[in-house]
């Protein structure tokens, strides 16, 4: 933003100095009228009618041009940073690396099915970004913005190690860039299709969803739900709202709980064609691996 600014300035500058020889001009020449050519003014009370309206400093800025037709690249990650003065942010990108991401008001932000604002962009969020290319530099079209998972003492993630000789389930979150610590004690609850299990079922890859008490620097895991085991099947069913067939990732917003999952394809079970695209209805039979759901089998529901 402080770029469109910049070239701004120029021009404001330039009207301000023409505008105020202009009105020198014009008390020159009235200095220069005999007192007798005067004619009276009129005592009657201003209008607005024969008043300038009051600008809005917004009407002064240009239009944005609109953004380049080119295909997006869908991108997650982590914010690391963001630079409100420069207008971008710095993208950890989930599988390794880092990348610097241009926006401005052409991009659209989402959190869920909300609008929002460049305002909500923070540290340690977890997004979705399509980017294009606008001349040399990387932009955002779309982001799609998380809602934070340790909000309320609840997480959803996959079980990196548990030790019991230190009562201790690390769980790599969904939605964190962090691994998480929970102490499991006499009381807390494993369950399994709703029954409860033995703790050595949390063996690592596990997909899990925790309820945990904070206290200081100690999470105390109440309820511990076995949601998948590495090799489970899940069927998914939902509106496609991201793809990225070159990586072989679409983001699925499920029919059924209307929240967001990362889908892969097997390249060796699909074969893609035109129509699976933005806004397709699908149903993908997928593997749960012990880090990502892995499709074998998709579906595209006509109308």
């Amino acid at each position: 933003m402080d770029r469109l600014f910049s070239m701004l300035a120029g021009g404001i500058l330039t009207g301000s100095i023409l505008g105020s020889a202009a009105f020198g001009q014009a008390l020159a020449s009235q200095s220069m009228v005999a007192p007798s050519s005067v004619t009276p003014t009129s005592t009657a009370p201003v209008t607005s009618e024969n008043t300038d309206e009051a600008l809005d400093p917004a009407s002064l800025l240009p239009d944005l041009p609109a953004l380049p037709r080119t295909k997006a690249s869908l991108i997650g990650g982590t914010i690391q940073k963001v630079d409100r003065v420069r207008d971008q942010l710095t993208l950890q990108i989930f599988g390794g690396g880092k990348m610097k991401i241009f926006f401005d008001p052409r991009s659209n932000i989402v959190q869920g099915s909300n609008q929002a604002s460049p305002s909500d962009l923070r540290p340690g969020d977890r997004v979705y970004v399509d980017t294009i290319l606008d001349g040399s530099t990387v932009f955002a079209r779309d982001i799609r913005l998380a809602t934070a998972a340790l909000s309320g003492g609840k997480s959803q993630g996959v079980v990196v190690s548990y030790r019991a000789d230190k009562a201790e389930l690390v769980v790599r979150d969904l939605l964190s860039p962090d691994p998480i610590k929970l102490r499991i004690s006499s009381g807390t609850q494993i369950m399994q299709d709703g029954h409860i299990t033995a703790v050595s079922q949390l063996v690592p890859g596990t997909l899990v969803n925790v309820d945990f008490v904070s206290q200081k620097d100690v999470r105390d895991a109440r309820q511990v739900s076995i949601l998948a085991i590495p090799g489970t099947s899940f069927t998914f069913g939902g509106v496609v709202t991201s793809l990225d067939l070159r990586v072989g990732l679409l983001v699925l917003t499920s029919s059924s709980d209307h929240k967001t999952y990362e889908i892969y394809l097997d390249p060796a079970s699909i074969t893609v064609d035109d129509r699976l695209r933005l806004g397709a209805d699908i149903t993908a039979i997928t593997n749960f691996d012990g880090s990502r759901y892995v499709a074998h089998n998709l579906t595209i529901n006509s109308h």
